[in-house]
């Protein structure tokens, strides 16, 4: 298994979905990051329709301007190893060099499914998931997604990777939605350190709420440094551990739409000044 170049810092392109593949490169060249986590679903300029002819196309494109695609991000329905675009899309990966897929997310309602049951319903897909992954050279990786989602931060995620072979099962774990969910980042590191395989960025803030008479969390997606991460402590935890994958700049944070564009920009500043600073 082919190993992502050390900490290189890739934009999440689900923001963008009208960018034409030229724009994002300018895009890139402009705001001096190295690449992207590639949103490959219906809707956007490479699809699960056109994976198969585009993406190796868009790599080489890349790959010429000296930016790189280790990452995509597929369809919130690709759950499943029997998908139809599932051995299109990651054959399409094999031929672009392209070594990383995030899933969809399996969702989680305690009053209807038994936890441990749906475990292993999800772990006998991880199965299927493993065969297609060494057929084709790829690693698939599923996110901490908090908000009742199976895998929602390092210790569940831990119940569904234990034991698969971290060749081609990954963890993609989030600092923001660790925070959420009550991890503290080096502990969730310890749980799936062998599996980690990408690192989501963005930040959250959390503030209390009235709600029917009593209170609540209220969660505010905000720019990097303006929430509850502790970014100097994430980076450090990442350096300590020998982690040498990529990481996924969201830019999901709530800003005026006229600001949208340099607020991306003095994201990507924020976490590259703290990559370089290690």
């Amino acid at each position: 298994m082919k190993e992502c170049a050390m900490w290189k810092l890739i934009l999440f392109s689900k923001a963008f979905k009208d960018k034409r593949i030229e724009e994002l490169v300018t895009l890139a060249h402009n705001f001096k990051f190295d690449g992207y986590d590639l949103c490959v679903r219906p809707g956007y300029p490479i699809n699960p329709e056109n994976a198969a002819e585009k993406l190796p196309q868009i790599a080489r494109l890349m790959n010429e301007e000296g930016l790189v695609i280790p990452m995509i991000t597929g369809n919130f329905d690709l759950l499943y190893p029997d998908h139809p675009t599932a051995e299109p899309i990651l054959s399409a990966m094999e031929k672009a060099n392209i070594r990383l897929i995030k899933l969809g997310y399996y969702l989680f309602d305690p009053e209807r499914q038994d936890y441990w049951q749906e475990v292993d319903k999800i772990r006998k897909a991880f199965e299927g998931w493993q065969r297609l992954g060494k057929r084709y050279n790829v690693k698939i990786c599923y996110h901490t997604h908090s908000n009742r989602c199976m895998g929602l931060n390092c210790a569940a995620l831990a119940h569904l990777l234990n034991g698969f072979d971290p060749d081609y099962l990954g963890a993609y774990i989030d600092p923001g939605h660790m925070v959420v969910e009550g991890e503290e980042f080096s502990v969730g590191c310890a749980m799936i350190k062998k599996y980690l395989s990408i690192v989501a960025l963005k930040d959250v803030l959390i503030t209390r709420e009235e709600y029917q008479e009593h209170g609540r969390c209220k969660y505010l997606w905000v720019p990097a440094g303006k929430g509850m991460v502790n970014w100097t402590a994430v980076f450090s935890e990442l350096k300590r551990i020998g982690y040498q994958g990529p990481l996924s700049v969201h830019c999901e944070f709530e800003v005026p739409e006229e600001r949208f564009f340099d607020a991306v920009r003095e994201e990507i500043e924020f976490f590259r000044t703290k990559r370089n600073s290690l």
